[in-house]
């Protein structure tokens, strides 16, 4: 049986930044997944810490895929909001790219799935900026791209709500105090991977 093949698009929340490479969401994901008796092969993985859209798309080109894959993510964008960057500029750059992650799955906008921005405004390293500020302009951002995915009938994972968890819990975060921790990234993959499972099977 040829295994499927993953590939996942966005900045660190995606390598997973700060944590061991197997606690990262994809990795965790396709563990769950050859859990459940898929075989799948290890995800391929085009995203860098500190990328913004239009640096994604670079990597992208960069990368030189020719190939479609079976299952496809996409999260981008926490960086053009720390960068100050408008939400109307994100739409036009995120449709871009979701329409190149819909093409890598082989045009099937059904294998292709968004997550949400993370919101990092509760982790000690915003602890001196405005939180409520970072909150509003994620919830901004995230309009945006949820707007955008259900309008080319894509999956969306809303997985901002858990990081938000970490003002109470911080074990959700990781040694860096910014990015989320292997803990919380299981739950990204504990709600990615039924989503894969009901597409393949």
């Amino acid at each position: 049986m040829t295994p499927f093949h993953y590939l996942a698009l966005g900045d660190s929340y995606t390598i997973g930044e700060c944590v061991a490479e197997n606690e990262s969401f994809p990795v965790q994901t396709v563990k769950l997944l050859r859990g459940s008796g898929l075989q799948v092969d290890y995800p391929e993985i085009i995203a860098t810490t500190g990328w913004t859209t239009d640096e994604l798309e670079q990597g992208i080109k960069a990368a030189g895929i020719s190939r479609t894959f079976d299952m496809v993510t996409l999260l981008i964008g926490v960086n053009n909001q720390y960068r100050g960057r408008s939400a109307q500029e994100y739409a036009g750059e995120f449709t871009a790219l979701l329409k190149k992650a819909i093409a890598f799955a082989g045009n099937d906008s059904s294998h292709v799935v968004v997550l949400s921005i993370p919101d990092w405004s509760v982790t000690p390293f915003a602890a001196d900026r405005e939180g409520d500020v970072i909150a509003t302009a994620i919830d901004a951002f995230n309009a945006v791209n949820r707007e955008i995915a259900q309008s080319m009938a894509v999956h969306y994972l809303d997985i901002t709500h858990y990081t938000r968890q970490a003002a109470v819990d911080k074990e959700l975060v990781a040694s860096d105090g910014l990015h989320p921790s292997g803990k919380d990234y299981a739950r990204w993959a504990q709600d990615l991977a039924p989503i894969f499972l009901q597409t393949l099977q």
